[in-house]
């Protein structure tokens, strides 16, 4: 028996309900957990859609959610770029001493026809991993500066780091020292320049510890969209 296409569109209905219930559920059961904590205090939810669906990112969208870790879609959501920050120039200038000021003085010139400025967070490699990006702790005062100081068409919003994914969690007395260190080096600017700066930090398996910490931005994906397809899973032959 073949089915007609008004059963396949009904079964696609079907099918798009479910997945919007799932989804409005977790969103609901994060802020939930955001506000338990934030009580009443800001806090950003970046839903980080990465290798979902578009439908996935409209079925959020739908349901109010407007700050995403993705691409382009409706000109209400506010997108915030992941991940390391790669050009043909940027990649030239590797050996250059001074890379980070490089770095903010091209995206700065690069804004250059902008009307508003551009909103950054700067990633600090909090643990100390070489397949991490971010500048070093040490040098992070000094880029501040420079992008404060010397970036017109940049708004520093706040400092962001992922902390390490292997930390050990059998001293569940000792707080994350990634989030320990973020809030320090935003507190050492603080009392230098006298500017409040966000702190984007804590993910779908740590966000409330960063929250207790000072996170006013947390970065969730797996627990609102569920786990990433695998690079497997990715190919497009494989169907």
């Amino acid at each position: 028996m073949i089915s007609s296409s008004g059963e396949f569109k009904e079964e696609e209905n079907n099918e798009a309900e479910i997945r919007k219930k799932e989804i409005e559920e977790k969103l609901c059961d994060v802020k939930k957990r955001i506000e338990s904590i934030t009580q009443g205090k800001q806090a950003r939810l970046v839903a980080v859609s990465k290798l979902k669906p578009v439908t996935d990112i409209r079925l959020a969208y739908e349901l109010g959610q407007r700050h995403f870790g993705e691409n382009y879609l409706p000109s209400d959501i506010h997108w915030h770029f992941i991940g390391t920050l790669q050009s043909n120039k940027c990649k030239m200038l590797a050996g250059i001493p001074n890379l980070w000021y490089k770095k903010a003085d091209l995206m700065n010139k690069a804004c250059a026809s902008r009307n508003d400025k551009l909103k950054v967070f700067l990633q600090v490699n909090t643990s100390g991993e070489e397949s991490k990006s971010g500048i070093e702790p040490g040098e992070c005062l000094d880029v501040l500066n420079h992008i404060q100081d010397n970036c017109n068409k940049l708004e520093l919003m706040g400092l962001m780091t992922i902390g390490a994914l292997n930390r050990d969690y059998s001293n569940e007395n000792q707080p994350n020292p990634d989030f320990v260190l973020l809030s320090n080096l935003k507190e050492e600017f603080k009392k230098a320049r006298g500017i409040e700066l966000e702190l984007s930090m804590g993910m779908s398996n740590d966000f409330e510890e960063a929250l207790k910490l000072g996170a006013t931005n947390v970065r969730i994906g797996s627990t609102i969209f569920g786990s990433r397809p695998s690079k497997q899973e990715l190919k497009p032959n494989n169907i």
